[in-house]
């Protein structure tokens, strides 16, 4: 029974089906047309969206001017990450992402629960950005005079919960949308269809093509890179020009502690590099290209958030944030710009759409791997004949998205994308541990080798010593203490086995690094959102059970 459950697949076998470009008889047919600007491109599109021009705001409001220091944080925490996801993709270059390199140095159980927590990272996520683009979009509409119900532009939920907490505190509801929505067979009818018309056309855009995903993802990144420049140059300008660099004092109001409070918000913004890897077989040179574009991607992106941060808190002071969902174009109207404004909702529009279209590519590979295997249905493997990509499962997708938008709310799903693209991370940096090794080549990217054997425990022992208090505090009121401290100390033992493993076995440091720094962001996330998680998690292992488990191809052919 253990042995079935951690069966793993060949590194091998894999390469070998990979250059066959077959999969139990049947022609893998996806184009290989991506190359490094392509994958590039496609890192930024993913990365650069409702991050910069929503989420930033909560996190600037946290932090202060010092958020920088967490996005520096998080750009190193995805750098170590970004390094293994780049050897996996170049030792094993096909669809799957996380969920195919689980399979490799795990085992099926854990490769399963891996890409079930991908569903979540990619399907709720696109559903927070699907959200966010409907509330941009809207404003656009309305800057020039286009007035929708607002009854069609809002989630049934989101309007509910304000009606309720309009009724507890005893305030005027009269001016609510819930109040003022039509009713349907005796139910408010109120959805966001904006966020809905979104989804159903980028699923078509990904349905017909990765080549015209590839050609719209690129347009969309060259005009928002624009527009971000021009935001940054006038930004820095305004700002020295007019000496009002005193809203960058104190740098660090809240210290450290405010700065990490904006986890959720500013790693929610880096979730999409991983995307690239979805799409290894549509590359031309995966093992060159696909390291490449990650790595790059991601350094693009941090020095654009950096710059975006400084500018908005250097233009307006870092408490004006609290709840403003739109922190760029909040800025400029604040300032007297409000042509400004403009050009950043167009540019947040096209920004946002441009994520839904790599998260929308991304799914549906994770589900056309995962079948494959035999762990889900047999026609999320289907590949279009005339379009070449997966299209039963990009139509799932389609819908998996497309219908929660139309009513839920988004307050959750910040926090639970993170912790499922953090959990990814975690096991992707660990299995690199477990990879064989082999010798250097040209055209194979490897982690540079720095032995963990003393760093680690060093590491380790400087953590616990600055955390002593924190760690005294928790385990004296253990039987009191909040899930978030329990987790703390979970962390704690993590750390010391790993730096006691490191020092017996020798481990490179980059993914042993990369696996504690995701971890420790991961325990910062509110508790209320683990619990989700945990919920959502044991749904998947009662499904692998019941069908996966039977159904596995890798099983049945040991059998």
């Amino acid at each position: 029974m253990p042995n079935s459950l951690f069966r793993k697949k060949s590194i091998e076998i894999i390469q070998r089906d990979y250059e066959k470009g077959l999969e139990d008889g049947h022609a893998m047919g996806l184009k290989k047309v991506l190359g490094v600007r392509d994958l590039t491109f496609m890192g930024i599109a993913a990365v650069i969206g409702a991050g910069i021009f929503s989420t930033i705001g909560t996190a600037a409001f946290q932090g202060g001017p010092g958020v920088i220091f967490l996005f520096i944080i998080t750009a190193v925490t995805c750098g170590f990450t970004a390094l293994c996801y780049a050897e996996f993709a170049s030792r094993v270059p096909v669809s799957g992402s996380a969920y195919t390199y689980s399979y490799v140095t795990f085992g099926e159980l854990i490769a399963w629960i891996i890409g079930w927590a991908l569903i979540l990272e990619y399907a709720i996520g696109n559903i927070v950005v699907a959200i966010s683009w409907s509330a941009y979009f809207n404003h656009l509409l309305e800057g020039f005079g286009i007035h929708l119900p607002d009854w069609l532009t809002i989630g049934y939920q989101t309007a509910k919960i304000k009606y309720d907490a309009a009724l507890q505190a005893h305030q005027s509801i009269n001016d609510l949308i819930y109040t003022h929505a039509p009713m349907i067979a005796g139910i408010k009818f109120i959805i966001n269809l904006p966020a809905f018309v979104i989804v159903i056309l980028i699923t078509i855009l990904a349905y017909i093509g990765i080549s015209e995903s590839k050609k719209s993802a690129n347009f969309m990144v060259g005009l928002k890179l624009i527009v971000l420049a021009f935001v940054v140059v006038l930004g820095f300008y305004l700002i020295f020009s007019n000496h009002t660099t005193t809203n960058w004092i104190p740098f660090l109001p809240n210290g450290m502690n405010g700065v990490l409070k904006g986890v959720s918000s500013v790693f929610f913004a880096y979730i999409g590099f991983d995307a690239i890897s979805t799409t290894a077989e549509e590359c031309s040179n995966p093992r060159r290209d696909m390291p490449r574009g990650m790595l790059y991607s991601l350094m693009i992106c941090t020095v654009i958030y950096i710059l975006v941060a400084l500018v908005i808190t250097g233009l307006v002071n870092y408490k004006e944030f609290e709840g403003v969902a739109d922190p760029l174009a909040y800025v400029f109207a604040k300032i007297n710009m409000q042509k400004i404004g403009i050009i950043i909702a167009v540019s947040a529009v096209v920004a946002s759409t441009s994520v839904l279209l790599v998260f929308q590519i991304g799914q549906p590979r994770i589900w056309m791997s995962m079948s494959r295997d035999g762990l889900m249905p047999k026609p999320f493997s289907r590949v279009s004949k005339r379009f070449k990509t997966p299209s039963f499962a990009t139509i799932i997708t389609g819908f998996l998205v497309g219908i929660p938008v139309l009513f839920i709310d988004d307050v959750l799903m910040t926090d639970l994308t993170s912790i499922g693209t953090l959990f990814a991370f975690v096991l992707v940096c660990s299995g690199v541990l477990a990879l064989p090794k082999i010798k250097k080549e040209k055209d194979k990217f490897q982690i540079p080798y720095i032995n963990g054997k003393w760093l680690v425990p060093l590491l380790m022992i400087i953590f616990v010593f600055l955390s002593k208090d924190r760690i005294q505090a928790a385990f004296g009121n253990i039987s009191n203490e909040n899930y978030e401290e329990i987790l703390f100390l979970v962390f704690i033992l993590v750390l010391i086995v790993a730096a006691v493993l490191s020092f017996i076995k020798n481990y490179s440091l980059i993914p042993v690094f990369g696996a504690l720094c995701c971890l420790y962001l991961m325990i910062s996330i509110p508790a209320k959102s683990w619990l989700v998680f945990f919920a959502w998690m044991s749904l998947g292992l009662i499904i692998y059970f019941i069908y996966g488990k039977k159904k596995s191809k890798l099983r049945r052919s040991h059998s």
